[in-house]
């Protein structure tokens, strides 16, 4: 199906999610969702229902709350499997616009050593599974998974299946990220020019950044005719990750005479993206990331600045605001009201509830006080460490240590619990971090493993914001280097971040940052194992609604 029309599919939500240590919360995949529609995105692939409960009901409540007659489309993955399929189906059933995105290995090596099937099967189940799709959806994706290290026969096969069975979309997906981008591109060509049908579907690109090609075999795909890219913001995903929304889009927009195509992003909201992605991650974006880096519009160089000062084209193919950054200087001071700060705050592409903007400024004007000037830097760590908390189970209301040669390392906290109730503990350790640590333990009762400990100045100079980031895991564990060694190494492991002028309780918050979290997963994990265990009991008690299968992975 040929036009000048792109359609952005975005899968942060699901395959960006994959990738290691970038799990969000509820509250978080339902922002970042909002935020994909603000900015034009025509698909959002909100999750994999049928891989828990959790993201059953974030694809649900993503269907609900995004899933408008003039918003995204709201797909869902599912392994061709009946279960999957239906699970998917129950999901994005309240959003207007929604799609059942299908998925079955194409390739001989995943054939043969991981489904432990044979060509022939394959082309059944992919007629069968498509067919039931089709049944509960109109729009209905199918991917043959592992497409470019298959047999290209074969493969024709399965795809031709796919379309008479109802597939409005064909996904061609690089999977490892093997392909080169004149390869994939005469693969996608291929396809149309030999699949019966294939000129009538959408044919979909899915690249993996393995070789760092994803952009590059996305763009190569769509001059093959390829009218839907897959892609995640920051460029997220399973190992090397996927192809970068933003960079694809700006390629398509900033060499338009070149592709003469469109999409319908709304640029300036890249960085505003960007920025709420790395703040609910708790990933940082590289500054010389492409289009929404720290150091995309900076120059140092002295022939550069001059160039640009006299004409800002002869060394910026496009302009910052264009991706919505933003130029100009607000000097932020503690002289600064709340007014400036909100103001400034938006600037930088943030939107706040009045209670939260209140809550930054108090945290915001305790930096100003002890710095002769706070920059956007400074604001955007504290954005970004405010974004990371869950509510709270524990508030850190005080902190108190004391430390020295030859001084016994001690510190006293007091905190509020989850009923209301303050404590106050006290403890000794090897150093004030220690001590700190022992005395909040001391309060929450949670014996964890800490893995990581991290430090870093957000800032320069000696009064410089610090950012403390944290990774735990319940339970006390042995672990070298932090990995786990011992029965527990696929242990869920919880981030936390701190940001404070003092290091010291910068890690006091990033240590507590990170127990929320575990503890209010396990709150929920006891909610949904409460419910489940209701509902068995009310049909067929005994049997356990959550065991069995264990779910791989796609793409």
């Amino acid at each position: 199906m040929t036009s000048d029309y792109v359609r952005i599919f975005d899968t942060t939500l699901r395959d960006g999610e994959q990738s290691p240590g970038c799990t969000m919360h509820l509250h978080e995949k339902l922002e970042v969702a909002k935020q994909l529609a603000r900015m034009g995105v025509d698909i959002i692939e909100a999750g994999f229902p049928a891989a828990s409960p959790g993201d059953w009901e974030a694809v649900n409540q993503i269907a609900k709350s995004v899933g408008t007659a003039d918003g995204p489309v709201i797909c869902g993955l599912a392994r061709a499997v009946k279960s999957d399929i239906e699970a998917c189906a129950t999901a994005i059933a309240p959003a207007a616009k929604k799609r059942i995105h299908t998925f079955l290995s194409s390739s001989d090596i995943h054939i043969e050593y991981q489904l432990r099937s044979t060509r022939e099967e394959v082309l059944t189940k992919t007629r069968e599974m498509v067919r039931l799709a089709s049944s509960l959806c109109d729009d209905v994706e199918f991917s043959p998974m592992d497409a470019t290290r298959s047999d290209i026969e074969f493969m024709y096969q399965m795809l031709a299946i796919a379309i008479e069975e109802g597939a409005t979309t064909l996904n061609i997906p690089d999977t490892v990220g093997y392909s080169t981008p004149e390869e994939y591109a005469a693969l996608l060509r291929g396809i149309i020019e030999n699949v019966p049908g294939a000129a009538d579907v959408i044919i979909s690109t899915h690249c993996h950044d393995d070789l760092g090609l994803a952009v590059a075999n996305s763009l190569a795909g769509v001059r093959a005719g390829a009218r839907q890219i897959e892609c995640t913001i920051n460029g997220i995903g399973e190992r090397a990750g996927n192809a970068s929304l933003e960079e694809v889009v700006m390629a398509l927009e900033t060499r338009k005479q070149f592709y003469g195509l469109s999409t319908n992003i709304d640029t300036t909201q890249l960085t505003p993206s960007s920025r709420l992605l790395s703040a609910c991650t708790n990933t940082q974006v590289p500054p010389n990331k492409a289009i929404v880096g720290a150091n995309a519009f900076a120059h140092e160089s002295g022939i550069h600045q001059d160039g640009v000062l006299k004409h800002r084209m002869t060394y910026e193919i496009m302009s910052a605001e264009s991706v919505g950054q933003d130029g100009n200087a607000l000097v932020l001071g503690k002289h600064s009201g709340r007014h400036a700060f909100r103001h400034r705050v938006q600037e930088l592409g943030y939107s706040f509830d009045e209670a939260t903007i209140n809550h930054l400024f108090a945290r915001f004007k305790d930096v100003a006080d002890r710095k002769k000037y706070v920059d956007d830097r400074d604001v955007e760590a504290l954005i970004s460490d405010e974004a990371g908390r869950p509510s709270p189970v524990y508030e850190l209301e005080h902190v108190q240590f004391a430390s020295g040669v030859n001084a016994i390392p001690t510190a006293t906290v007091r905190m509020r619990g989850p009923n209301g109730e303050v404590k106050i503990e006290s403890a000794q350790g090897t150093g004030p971090v220690d001590a700190v640590y022992s005395a909040i333990n001391k309060v929450v009762l949670t014996p964890v493993t800490l893995l990581e400990f991290a430090v870093n100045a957000i800032t320069e100079g000696i009064d410089a914001v610090g950012e403390v980031s944290v990774k735990v895991v319940e339970g006390k564990h042995k672990h070298v280097r932090g990995v786990l060694t011992d029965k527990a190494a696929d242990a869920k492991v919880w981030r936390g971040n701190g940001v404070n002028v003092d290091i010291i309780v910068a890690a006091a918050e990033a240590y507590v940052s990170a127990l929320n979290k575990l503890l209010k997963a396990r709150q929920e994990r006891l909610k949904q194992e409460t419910t489940a265990r209701m509902e068995v009991a009310s049909t067929a008690p005994g049997v356990d609604l959550f065991g069995g299968s264990t779910l791989g992975r796609y793409e």
